[in-house]
C-alpha cells in the first residue's frame, strides 16, 4: 500500500502561515522541529512515568507512598530504556502554562539549556533562538496550543510515533521551498525505504557521508527493531541540518556519531570501513573543488574532474566499504553514460574490478527539490560467493522501476510499500540465489558486463531491460454480457421514471390557464 501522508496537513500548513513574513520560508522548520522535538521528549517521559507508576502500584509501594517517597524522580529507571528524565521547567506542561506569559519565548530557551546542561547526548543540539527572533509571543503560544491538541497526546504509543512523521514531513515541506539546496539533506521517505530494504544492514556499522536529517539511520534502525547491533556514523557540512539529524535519532531512540565538514575536502572519517554505506550525496555538484583533491588521495581509483562531483562521490563510497560489505546510493542519470573523460574512466574501473552489482532507473517526480531524473547504484565488495551470498562475477542487475510508483499530487510521486517489496525481492533474489526466477522484460535482467563494456560501459536499466509488453485480458464473454445487460436495465429504469415524470407534469397542467 502507499502510506498516506499524515492526517493533520491542515494544521501543519497553519503553522507555516503563522510565520509567514517573519522568517523565512528556509527557518521555519529551525522553530517549529524543536517545539515538535520538546513535545515529543515529554511524551516519551510522560509515557514512562506512567508505566513506572503502575508497576510500583502493581508491587509492594502504595500510591501514597510511590509520592512520598518519589521513587518516580529516579532518573535510571527512564534512561535504562533510552527516554531522558525531564526536569519541571523543561516539560511541556511547564511550557503550556506559560503559552500566555511575556516570556514564553525566554521559556522555551530555558527548556533548551536545562535539557542540555542535564544530558551530554543533547549538548550543542537544541538550537535556543526564540528570545532573539521576532516572532510575537501570539504566534508561540498558537503553535504550542495546536502541538497540545490531542491528536499529538494520546499515549497509545502510536502517536509518538506519528510526531516522528511530523518532524520528517516538515522537513520534506521545507525542501521543496529551499530550491535545489532542500535536496542535499532531505530524501523521500520511500526511496529512503527501498534503499534500506535492499541493502538489509543488520549489524556492524552504517555510513553516511551525506547525512543530512538522519533519514537513513531512521530506517535503518526501523528494519533492526529489535536488534542493537547497528552503530551509525555520519558526515554532513551545515551545522543546523546535524543538529536536527541528532533530534531525529533522539526521536528514534538512537545516538548517531555525525561530524561536521565537507565530506569529499575534509573527509572526518579517514579510517573508516563500514559494512553498509548508503547515501544520497547533493546531485551534480560544479566547482567543487577537484583542485584541492591530492593525486595520493587514498580514495581515488581515477581522476575527478571540477565539473561535476558525481563519481568523487562514488570513489568515497567505494573507499569506506568494507571487504564483504555493500554500498547503495542515490545518483543522476546522466553518471550513467557519461563520456566525460574523467568520469568514464572511473565508470570503467567500477565495471571491469566488478564492484557494480545492481543498477535500478528510478521514475520521474521522486524528489521535492530537483526534477533531475536518478538512479539506485549498488557496489559490492561481496560478488565471489561468501558471506552466505551467491556468486556473480561479472554480471550485473538492470532493475527499471521507472513505471512505478504512484502521484501523491501533481509533484511528487512515492513507491507503495509492495513495490518496495517487489523490487528488494528481485534484487535478494539475484544477490542470494542468482537464478533466473524473476527476470522480467521491461522490469529487471541480469547482463554480462562483457555486454555492458560493448555498450561502451554504459549502465542505463533501459537499454538492457527492454520495453515491457502489457498483455490487456480480454473478459470473458459471459462477464460483458452480464455487464451489459445490467447497464441496460438500469437505463430502461430511469427511461421509465423519466416517462412517468413527464406524463405527471402533463397531467398537472392547467390548461384553462392557456
Amino acid at each position: 500500500m502507499i502510506v498516506a501522508d499524515i492526517e493533520f496537513e491542515k494544521e501543519l500548513f497553519s503553522v507555516a502561515n503563522k510565520l509567514r513574513g517573519m522568517i523565512a520560508p528556509s527557518e521555519y522548520k529551525n522553530y517549529v522541529l524543536p517545539l515538535i522535538f520538546l513535545r515529543y521528549l515529554s511524551l516519551k517521559y510522560e509515557q514512562r512515568r506512567d508505566e513506572i507508576n503502575q508497576q510500583l502500584i502493581n508491587s509492594k509501594y502504595s500510591k501514597d507512598q510511590i509520592e512520598n517517597e518519589k521513587i518516580l524522580e529516579d532518573r535510571t529507571e527512564y534512561l535504562k530504556e533510552n527516554v531522558f528524565y525531564i526536569p519541571i521547567k523543561a516539560r511541556w506542561n511547564y511550557l503550556q502554562k506559560n503559552a500566555n506569559g511575556d516570556k514564553i519565548k525566554e521559556i522555551i530557551d530555558s527548556a533548551m539549556e536545562i535539557l542540555e546542561s542535564e544530558y551530554k547526548e543533547l549538548e550543542g543540539v537544541l538550537p535556543k533562538i526564540f528570545k532573539g527572533s521576532n516572532i510575537p509571543n501570539e504566534v508561540i503560544s498558537e503553535l504550542i496550543k495546536l502541538f497540545s491538541e490531542q491528536i499529538f497526546s494520546a499515549h497509545d504509543g502510536r502517536d509518538v510515533d506519528l510526531l516522528g512523521r511530523v518532524y520528517e514531513y516538515f522537513i520534506s515541506n521545507f525542501a521543496s521551498t529551499e530550491g535545489n539546496r532542500g535536496g542535499e539533506f532531505f530524501t523521500p521517505s520511500s526511496i529512503v525505504k527501498l534503499l534500506v530494504a535492499m541493502l538489509e544492514p543488520t549489524s556492524g556499522t552504517v555510513y553516511d557521508p551525506a547525512c543530512g536529517s538522519g533519514g537513513m539511520f531512521i530506517q535503518s534502525q526501523q528494519l533492526n527493531k529489535f536488534r542493537s547491533n547497528l552503530k551509525f556514523i555520519g558526515q554532513e557540512q551545515n551545522e543546523l541540518t546535524i543538529k536536527m539529524a541528532r533530534m531525529n535519532g533522539i526521536l528514534h531512540g538512537i545516538f548517531p556519531n555525525i561530524k561536521q565538514g565537507d565530506t569529499l575536502l575534509n573527509d572526518q572519517f579517514p579510517k573508516l570501513k563500514a559494512e553498509t554505506v548508503i547515501s544520497n550525496p547533493p546531485f551534480n555538484m560544479k566547482d567543487w573543488g577537484a583542485d584541492r583533491i591530492s593525486k595520493t588521495d587514498q580514495r581515488l581509483v581515477g581522476p575527478v574532474t571540477n565539473s561535476n562531483a558525481n563519481y568523487m562521490w562514488i570513489q568515497h563510497f567505494l573507499y569506506h566499504l568494507k571487504d564483504g560489505g555493500l554500498a547503495g546510493f542515490v545518483i543522476a542519470n546522466g553518471a550513467l553514460t557519461s563520456n566525460q573523460i574523467a568520469e568514464k574512466s572511473v565508470r570503467k574501473y567500477l565495471i571491469n574490478n566488478d564492484f557494480v552489482d545492481c543498477v535500478v532507473q528510478l521514475p520521474e517526480k521522486m524528489f521535492f527539490s530537483t526534477r533531475i531524473p536518478s538512479a539506485l547504484i549498488f557496489l559490492s565488495k561481496n560478488r565471489n560467493g561468501n558471506f552466505e551470498c551467491a556468486s556473480r562475477t561479472k554480471e550485473v542487475l538492470f532493475i527499471d522501476a521507472s513505471g512505478r510508483g504512484s502521484l501523491i499530487n501533481k509533484k511528487n510521486r512515492v513507491f507503495s510499500d509492495e513495490e518496495i517489496e517487489e523490487i528488494a525481492k528481485v534484487y535478494h533474489s539475484f544477490k542470494f540465489n542468482n537464478d533466473n526466477r524473476y527476470v522480467q522484460k521491461g522490469f529487471c535482467k541480469k547482463i554480462n558486463t562483457e555486454t555492458i563494456i560493448e555498450n561502451n560501459y554504459k549502465l542505463t536499466p533501459t537499454l538492457y531491460t527492454g520495453i515491457e509488453i502489457k498483455v490487456e485480458k480480454e473478459p470473458p464473454f459471459k462477464q460483458v454480457v452480464g455487464e451489459y445487460k445490467a447497464k441496460l436495465k438500469q437505463q430502461f429504469e430511469e427511461s421509465n421514471k423519466l416517462q412517468k415524470k413527464i406524463i405527471k407534469n402533463l397531467d398537472d397542467l392547467n390548461l384553462e390557464d392557456f
